[in-house]
């Protein structure tokens, strides 16, 4: 018997208090549909466990009275995987095998290197993760920088972690490369960053990238650029005075100017520079201030900025649980603040981005498939963390342990992997959570943050849901009407089949 698959999300439409979208979880499938067929098929789901592993289960729209429909309807649901008749478990039992595939096909894909030339910052940022590093002397060890003997090592070593996903071993090839930290482009760290640079020129071509607070890439003007360091993720936390409260010298001094001069001259130099904002309840109401001031020093005619916001994580243990945001909570403030205010148009909702992965689903049904997320981010298929010491990490927030790295480079230039580390990495994703194998979202949630999980949950393998229901549902509605009231094709505004 036919039943509505487990995995068929129902989106309500701004414009229509009629139809209801349909957005299929794992067949990639996409159709506007009245109320009524999507009653239909809220008639013909099986009824769920009363509450998942960690959780709720989210809400979902309510439809119509549910309709007579016809066959060739009946017909169309099925071929998009809306109606099946596989029987809930066995189609949990499908998307598994699916999520793992894709997942393998992740696995394949060429790793990217991110190396931290310290742990060291020149600022005290109260809602950092790494401030421990900074303020307890048992990790004073750990503050020195990088060498060029560790950096000969790792580069020595790329090609054995190259083979390790089907990549043949000592091609050339193009190869992307990060600066984290700490602050990775301290004055200090000038000369090892160079060579960093000059050795990964020698094995091939690279695109380089860094996240920095910005405060000394004066220091690396010279590296600046489309052929250097070509990308910058600089972080500004409101306007001057509101900055200068947050992000401030171990003196207690601000850091707004000096970064501001900063961003100028590094898109004076051709760099894309990505500014982020920190957002908690504390600084929301300096949004429009900070969105004035990056239109005032004209950033936002530049085609390499952007600017997004990021809720702030109580993941220190400094930082007031009750003051921060939720994505959802932080991405509806900003959408009602945009109404008064126009120039916050310069800043991204935290969810531009998964509107924009929206926007590709009704493009082109061939590109969707690809775009599916087994897991949440590289840190679980081909990201690889070098520390000063030559240990390898997969996460950017778990560094500065050997207990937690997957590995290290030898003096030899080999790599010793962990395999339980390794495997407890890149075996997370949405097919090794309960929770996440029965959520119609997995696939394009990716389980969430692992880090974020453990901390709420205490289990690594868990889910953190960050409210992505109604995010995803919100973005894909408002991807959508784009989509519609620009030049799509008009198939995509009609019903499906007969209703």
């Amino acid at each position: 018997m036919l039943r509505t698959s487990s995995y068929t999300i129902f989106v309500k439409l701004p414009d229509d208090k009629e139809d209801v979208l349909l957005v299929h979880g794992y067949t990639g499938a996409y159709d506007r549909v009245s109320g009524s067929v999507a009653a239909f098929l809220r008639s013909r789901e099986a009824r769920r466990s009363a509450k998942p592993l960690y959780g709720d289960w989210s809400a979902e729209p309510e439809s119509a009275a549910a309709g007579t429909v016809s066959d060739a309807t009946i017909d169309r649901l099925r071929d998009q995987g809306y109606l099946t008749e596989l029987s809930p478990a066995e189609e949990e039992t499908f998307f598994s095998r699916l999520a793992v595939k894709l997942h393998e096909r992740a696995l394949r894909q060429a790793p990217s290197y991110i190396f931290m030339p310290t742990y060291d910052c020149n600022l005290r940022c109260s809602y950092c993760y790494q401030d421990h590093m900074r303020t307890d002397c048992s990790f004073k060890h750990l503050l020195r920088s990088m060498r060029k003997p560790v950096v000969d090592r790792i580069f020595a070593a790329l090609p054995r972690l190259e083979e390790l996903h089907g990549l043949p071993p000592q091609a050339a090839r193009r190869r992307n490369i990060g600066f984290f930290g700490g602050e990775p482009l301290l004055a200090a760290n000038r000369e090892i960053v160079e060579h960093i640079a000059m050795k990964a020129f020698e094995m091939g071509e690279a695109d380089f990238w860094a996240v920095t607070n910005g405060t000394e890439i004066d220091a690396y003007r010279d590296l600046l650029g489309p052929a250097g360091i070509a990308r910058l993720q600089i972080t500004l936390d409101g306007p001057p005075q509101e900055h200068d409260k947050r992000r401030i010298y171990a003196d207690g001094s601000g850091s707004y100017e000096r970064i501001a001069r900063n961003i100028t001259m590094a898109l004076e130099l051709g760099v894309a520079v990505s500014v982020r904002l920190n957002v908690d309840r504390t600084n929301l109401a300096n949004l429009p201030a900070i969105a004035d001031e990056i239109v005032a020093r004209g950033w936002d005619r530049s085609p390499g900025f952007g600017a997004y916001t990021s809720p702030v994580r109580s993941g220190n243990g400094k930082t007031d649980a009750k003051t921060t945001f939720s994505s959802w909570d932080l991405d509806r403030a900003l959408t009602r603040m945009r109404e008064e205010h126009p120039n916050l148009s310069v800043l991204a909702r935290p969810d531009e981005g998964m509107r924009a992965k929206a926007s590709r689903i009704f493009a082109d049904r061939r590109e969707v498939l690809p775009s599916l997320r087994p897991s949440f981010c590289s840190a679980h298929d081909r990201m690889y963390i070098f520390d000063p010491f030559g240990d390898i990490y997969t996460c950017w927030e778990r560094t500065g342990d050997p207990n937690v790295s997957i590995g290290k480079v030898t003096p030899e230039g080999e790599v010793e992997l962990r395999s339980d580390q390794l495997q407890l990495w890149h075996g997370r994703t949405v097919a090794s959570n309960p929770v996440c194998r029965r959520c119609r979202y997995a696939l394009h949630c990716g389980g969430g943050c692992a880090i974020l999980a453990l901390d709420q949950n205490g289990a690594f393998n868990s889910n953190y849901c960050d409210g992505f229901a109604n995010r995803f549902r919100a973005s894909v509605a408002e991807a959508y009407l784009e989509h519609v009231s620009g030049a799509g094709p008009a198939r995509v505004q009609q019903r499906v089949c007969d209703l």
